[in-house]
């Protein structure tokens, strides 16, 4: 995989192509369209906040909880839209592989970014939700964009991965869907890391090592609530902090690298 080449006019261009088609392919003939993009989350938003929040009473002590468990849904919709369409980016493509030569990364990438557009979509969702229940917006707010960066340097890492699995191993998209269901309860996104804390202080740090839940918290803490506990909070400050952001690079490189490895063989396998 050459990096190098990746802003280069070619293919910014053929990038772009496939980031129209994918959202076309995505939404065809579906009747609310690109609607949809949004309604996701908000419908798992608003069963989740309906159970937990109303009837258990999960996040009572958390300043407009609301949006700080709708911020949280927002990420993670993210995060698995990303990896699951990761993973099934070469095969679905098969065809274009098998009749054009042209940089088989491309084609992750073009997913991730069409993923990538319908996050920022779903956070100016949040800002509503925001401005209605009061949230005070400070320049601290800026400080989402590295996160969020980091959130999909990690999910570009794992749908490389993914993708060139799927290519040998068809059953992998069950694997990581299992993965999804068990990484969506060990994130602390519909309960307060703090209920994690009052109970195990060690699990609560290995719960911030995943990065999904140290972006989540980290966002929450600088955008909502300083009621959101961070890694750094966890942690003391230590060298703890940095593994996560350890994880990221791992992933990204480890990914990157197999998919360059097994790419020479996509069309034959496809």
């Amino acid at each position: 995989m050459n990096f190098k080449n990746i802003f280069s006019r070619k293919n910014r261009i053929l990038l772009g192509e496939l980031v129209r088609t994918d959202f076309k392919i995505r939404y065809q003939a579906s009747f609310l369209g690109y609607v949809w993009s949004i309604l996701n989350p908000l419908l798992l938003f608003a069963v989740l906040y309906l159970v937990f929040a109303n009837f258990l009473g999960v996040g009572r002590d958390i300043e407009h909880f609301p949006v700080y468990l709708l911020l949280g849904v927002v990420l993670w919709s993210f995060f698995t839209e990303t990896t699951n369409g990761g993973l099934k980016s070469i095969v679905s493509r098969a065809s274009l592989i098998r009749k054009i030569s042209l940089p088989k990364y491309i084609i992750v990438i073009s997913g991730t970014v069409s993923s990538l557009i319908n996050l920022l979509i779903n956070l100016a969702v949040v800002v509503v939700f925001m401005v209605f229940n009061g949230v005070e917006f400070t320049w601290q707010a800026l400080l989402i964009f590295p996160f969020i960066i980091q959130l999909y340097i990690l999910a570009l890492g794992i749908s490389f991965l993914l993708s060139a699995l799927n290519v040998k191993m068809r059953d992998i998209g069950y694997v990581w869907e299992i993965l999804l269901r068990a990484g969506f309860y060990a994130t602390p996104i519909l309960y307060p890391l703090s209920m994690v804390v009052e109970r195990s202080e060690i699990a609560a740090q290995m719960l911030v090592i995943n990065p999904v839940a140290q972006v989540i918290q980290d966002i929450r803490y600088f955008v909502i609530t300083e009621d959101s506990l961070t890694a750094w909070q966890i942690f003391d400050g230590d060298y703890r902090v940095f593994i996560s952001y350890a994880v990221v690079l791992i992933i990204l490189f480890a990914g990157a690298f197999y998919f360059k490895k097994t790419s020479g063989n996509f069309a034959e396998n496809v």
